[in-house]
């Protein structure tokens, strides 16, 4: 039986206390998600192996009855003209659905089903989105400084990074002129 508590996330920098177990993603984790690999091996081998994300989990058992949530900070950057973004997973369990609330920056919420049918979803501080059942996603950071959203889902959900590792998404977020514009994807089967 786990006891009621509380944590307290800070919205400006969206740390949440008394994470024992802090999930960092750097430039070289995401080797796989960018349609661009030789830009990717440049800016490593140039600058290093910078910071593209944190998620800072509350420690919760993953099963049924259980809510897991955490907070996620990613960084501004970008591969070539893609944004940093997050690896982007389906839930094991299909039929699981997510919300995240965006508490700083701007961003996006790139959703995909199975077939390929991709969507967007806007995110600023405030914005309240939903991940359907069955929709992998991925957010990622459109502006100049840190997107930092809340995110709360089934704890039985499990996560299958896998099948994004493999295929990406059919459509990429990338930069045009300033503008965040989807385009296809070359290496999307």
């Amino acid at each position: 039986m786990i006891e009621p508590f509380a944590t307290q996330v800070n919205f400006g920098t969206g740390v949440i206390d008394s994470v024992p177990h802090i999930i960092t993603r750097r430039l070289s984790d995401m080797r796989r998600m960018y349609a661009d690999p030789h830009t990717l091996e440049a800016q490593i081998a140039a600058h290093g192996d910078p910071l593209v994300y944190e998620v800072y989990p509350v420690e919760l058992p993953e099963e049924a009855g259980q809510i897991l949530h955490c907070t996620t900070i990613i960084y501004p950057g970008r591969v070539n003209d893609e944004y940093y973004m997050t690896k982007g997973h389906f839930h094991s369990k299909r039929d699981c659905g997510e919300v995240y609330l965006g508490l700083s920056g701007t961003g996006m919420l790139l959703l995909q089903l199975e077939d390929g049918t991709v969507r967007a979803v806007p995110m600023t501080p405030g914005t309240s989105a939903y991940v359907p059942p069955y929709w992998a996603h991925r957010t990622v950071n459109t502006g100049n400084e840190p997107f930092i959203f809340f995110a709360a889902w089934p704890g039985d959900a499990g996560h299958d990074y896998g099948t994004i590792e493999q295929t990406g998404f059919a459509q990429l977020l990338v930069d045009r002129g300033g503008v965040p514009t989807l385009v296809p994807n070359p290496r999307y089967p």
